[in-house]
């Protein structure tokens, strides 16, 4: 299905004038039009926008797959353009401080968290304490600047993921929050706020295992890995707490591992995020999920263009 007939469904689904429908999508009723008729192509974000309106709308949970290959290319076509992007990220302080800022303070509030953007920034780079906060919170901070700092560290050294890397990242993650730091867990859990049934916790150490060497196969389509991974990581849940954030920096090193920056998952997301996690756990079709990884990497892309 192509950019212009999504459009045209819409617009019979909405009832909305062109003029309105490009409102909605922060656009100008000009590029709207050229759209609809087939004159220009949305970039990226805009496609991104047209895509959650149109399966909202709909209530189709399946992204088309033209629109998917397409974003997949846009993805490939920027990666080739740079040698090194973890080089790059660590060669410009401003490029990592933005980086370290954006993925803390987003993966931290999809948590829970209630610190702004920039009171986590005063925590970073200023260490200040707050006062008006509470003390987990501002260490879940610095325990996830932390975790970068080896992540980026441990992909430049180019040594393999493996189940020593996640262990690690837990134990920096939850160091003085949870005593079972860089632990698998020994007792039942569920995921609040759905039904995806998770793991055994005597199965966690096998499929957790499983999981690295599925981590480790070689495969073209990063995408699709990363948005597998995720899934089947989140439905294992190894640990007792601190899964999502873990989850999401192991999508991290994987993407860099691929010369692809960090996948930026905003806050403002956290609904379609979680809801694509569902539908690919609970359906088996990640399409939705590789959609969503799509986004952020590209997100993630306009940090290092920028």
């Amino acid at each position: 299905m192509t950019v212009s007939e999504r459009l045209k469904i819409i617009q019979k689904a909405s009832g909305l004038t062109q003029e309105k429908l490009a409102a909605k999508l922060g656009v100008s009723f000009v590029a709207f039009n050229n759209w609809i008729t087939g004159k220009a192509t949305p970039r990226p974000k805009a496609l991104a926008r047209i895509d959650a309106l149109y399966r909202s709308l709909t209530g189709e949970r399946e992204v088309p797959r033209e629109a998917l290959i397409g974003k997949k290319a846009l993805v490939g076509k920027a990666q080739r353009a740079h040698r090194s992007v973890v080089r790059e990220i660590l060669s410009r302080r401003d490029l990592y401080d933005e980086f370290l800022l954006a993925l803390t303070y987003h993966s931290n509030r999809i948590e829970g968290s209630a610190l702004t953007e920039n009171e986590t920034a005063a925590i970073l780079f200023e260490n200040a304490a707050l006062p008006n906060r509470s003390l987990a919170e501002q260490l879940e901070v610095k325990n996830h600047q932390a975790a970068l700092e080896y992540l980026f560290r441990e992909v430049r050294s180019g040594r393999g993921i493996n189940e020593g890397f996640i262990l690690q990242l837990h134990r920096i993650l939850m160091n003085s929050v949870d005593s079972a730091a860089g632990s698998y867990r020994r007792h039942g859990v569920r995921i609040l706020g759905t039904t995806v049934p998770t793991a055994n916790y005597l199965s966690v150490p096998r499929l957790m295992k499983a999981l690295v060497r599925d981590i480790r196969a070689r495969r073209r389509d990063v995408i699709s890995l990363c948005a597998e991974i995720h899934s089947q990581f989140e439905q294992i849940h190894p640990f007792a707490d601190g899964n999502g954030r873990v989850g999401r920096l192991l999508m991290h090193a994987m993407l860099l591992k691929q010369n692809i920056p960090p996948a930026v998952i905003r806050q403002e997301k956290r609904r379609a995020y979680l809801k694509s996690l569902n539908v690919a756990q609970m359906d088996g079709d990640h399409s939705l999920l590789e959609d969503f990884v799509c986004d952020a990497v590209l997100e993630g892309f306009d940090i290092l263009n920028g």
